[in-house]
């Protein structure tokens, strides 16, 4: 990468681990000035230490409360007197049919992965106008394809997606660029992190790690996106497959979909 990020103020959502993190850790060798928040304190403190020499500011934070939100984003403006590029990357997932997960596991996941976007989008939304600088969600294949067992995941992906590709088409003339990317699967912690049907976490992932995206190689392709000034991006070979599939081919896609997810008729992964 060019010197692009180099004194860019870059805010991110969930910062303390995962995709984040990886955002981060990329970040910092290219000079740019960060803001993260997260909602753990300690593993907040653990990035202050490691980058006590960098410009960063990391704010205790729970997206899903517009005050909490607002605290974060202001105190960012505050102190580096502007956001360049926002990343939407705080969010959470879930496991369960919906015959059987409660529905305030549905609103828990909604209020984070989406209205969490909305208020720090809503919040950041005049200095990044000001600044002609980028507003990014990271969303999903779940968010071009519902998946079973993640129906308020997709839910909350399709939602993302859908209010950014608005929010793009009204910015079109500003010098905003707006973009969402799709990861696919990645070996980060949001499976571990998942709520099962109860609201409880679910903390063994179903899925096999190995074989997945690493969290620093999705981290060096969404910031290539972002200088590419990019409009969306599906990041992964079966990734674009599924997407092809659903959109020409959807009723074949629902039964390889299924295959996938289910084994003996129940949810395997």
């Amino acid at each position: 990468m060019s010197h692009f990020f180099n004194n860019k103020v870059v805010a991110i959502t969930g910062g303390s681990e995962g995709i984040g993190k990886a955002l981060i850790e990329t970040l910092v060798p290219l000079g740019a000035k960060i803001a993260t928040c997260g909602r753990n304190q300690d593993k907040l403190y653990d990035l202050q230490v490691k980058y006590s020499g960098h410009l960063l500011h990391t704010v205790v934070c729970d997206v899903s409360r517009h005050a909490d939100c607002e605290n974060f984003i202001h105190s960012t403006i505050q102190t580096f007197g502007k956001i360049d590029i926002l990343i939407n990357n705080a969010g959470i997932s879930m496991r369960a049919l919906v015959q059987d997960v409660k529905i305030d596991v549905l609103e828990d996941v909604m209020a984070v992965n989406f209205f969490g976007m909305v208020y720090c989008t809503k919040l950041a939304l005049d200095t990044i106008i000001q600044n002609k600088g980028t507003i990014v969600g990271i969303s999903s294949i779940a968010g071009y394809r519902g998946l079973p067992g993640r129906s308020g995941y997709s839910a909350s992906k399709f939602a993302m997606n859908g209010w950014l590709e608005a929010l793009r088409t009204e910015l079109l003339d500003t010098g905003v660029n707006v973009m969402w990317m799709a990861p696919g699967f990645t070996s980060s912690n949001i499976r571990k992190a998942a709520l099962n049907s109860r609201g409880e976490l679910q903390k063994e992932s179903p899925m096999n790690e190995q074989q997945m995206m690493s969290t620093e190689e999705c981290a060096r392709k969404i910031l290539e996106a972002i200088e590419g000034r990019k409009r969306n991006r599906v990041m992964t070979f079966k990734g674009k497959q599924i997407v092809f599939l659903n959109k020409f081919f959807p009723s074949f896609a629902d039964k390889m979909v299924r295959k996938f997810f289910f084994k003996d008729g129940q949810l395997a992964k």
